[in-house]
């Protein structure tokens, strides 16, 4: 059986971005390209678990080249989504979930020894409550992206809304780790301020939370918050940020202080952000940042 690090689970995706400033198609995503590439960077054992069709291989292939162990499941579909920017304004947007390569199952998963699993999804179409309980029950050490459960598919239409999850306690309940933007944390919890919601997170069973808004991202952990400020001076590469986000921390989590990981991963995205795709510098590029941004603080 292999062992890594980290296991990154969840759908890439090939995104039509509808857009008043411009029209893009074909664009890539998803936790696999973006978590995992963030946290190759520290030269921690990386694995990734997708569905993809095989015609659309060529979108794992910069993974291997970065040193990252792919196991894909030949799907039909590759996922495609569908988001409609209808104003200037890029926080306002349309999203359509048009192909959908279905759902993770325990049954598909390569012979691992158990370690830290990461559930990165892009939609309620990827991962159950069920499959989470049977990873724990292999030993497995759970984390989850709670967009994948927030964002909700309707089936005849494709539309994708964003609602609340009823098994949001039980979900949390089984994790070491749980990641969460601002506008899915006021869904969950019913605020948008991050450090009642990381609390509420908290009692809800999650060990280590971290929140992300525009201007930085919240980490909590027994009953104490650390934040760290986000220091791009473009948002050219603003699609990935949750994802490089988290897939940073985790990784230099494994080694380091809650303090130190923020950090890492706030600089690392920092860095990302100003350049479309994956992030694509170096570990000395962040440690650099780190010793140049002074902007921590506590909450």
């Amino acid at each position: 059986m292999s062992r890594y690090d980290i296991v990154f689970i969840g759908h890439v995706t090939i995104d039509e971005i509808v857009a008043s400033e411009g029209s893009a198609c074909g664009v890539p995503g998803g936790a696999p390209l973006f978590g995992a590439r963030a946290a190759a960077v520290t030269g921690k054992k990386i694995a990734v678990i997708t569905r993809i069709s095989k015609e659309d291989n060529f979108l794992i292939e910069t993974l291997e080249k970065a040193g990252i162990y792919v196991y894909p499941q030949f799907v039909q579909d590759t996922t495609h989504m569908r988001v409609v920017h209808p104003s200037v304004n890029v926080d306002e947007r349309l999203m359509y979930q048009t192909k959908d390569a279905g759902f993770f199952t325990i049954e598909e998963m390569p012979p691992l020894e158990p370690g830290l699993v990461h559930l990165g999804g892009l939609t309620d179409r990827e991962f159950t409550l069920e499959f989470m309980q049977e990873l724990k029950e292999r030993g497995f050490r759970l984390s989850v992206d709670m967009q994948g459960f927030v964002r909700q598919v309707d089936e005849a239409t494709r539309v994708i809304r964003f609602g609340d999850v009823p098994k949001k306690q039980a979900i949390m309940g089984l994790t070491d780790f749980v990641k969460l933007d601002v506008v899915e944390a006021k869904i969950l919890t019913g605020t948008d301020n991050i450090s009642e919601a990381a609390a509420i997170c908290r009692d809800w069973g999650s060990c280590e939370t971290l929140i992300t808004r525009s201007d930085g991202v919240l980490a909590r952990s027994m009953d104490k918050n650390y934040f760290e400020s986000f220091f791009n001076r473009s948002n050219a590469g603003r699609t990935g940020r949750g994802d490089t986000t988290f897939g940073a921390y985790l990784a230099r989590r494994l080694d380091y202080s809650i303090k130190d990981s923020l950090k890492f991963a706030a600089t690392l995205a920092s860095i990302k952000m100003e350049t479309p795709g994956p992030f694509n510098g170096t570990l000395k590029d962040v440690l650099r940042g780190m010793r140049f941004d002074s902007g921590d603080s506590f909450l």
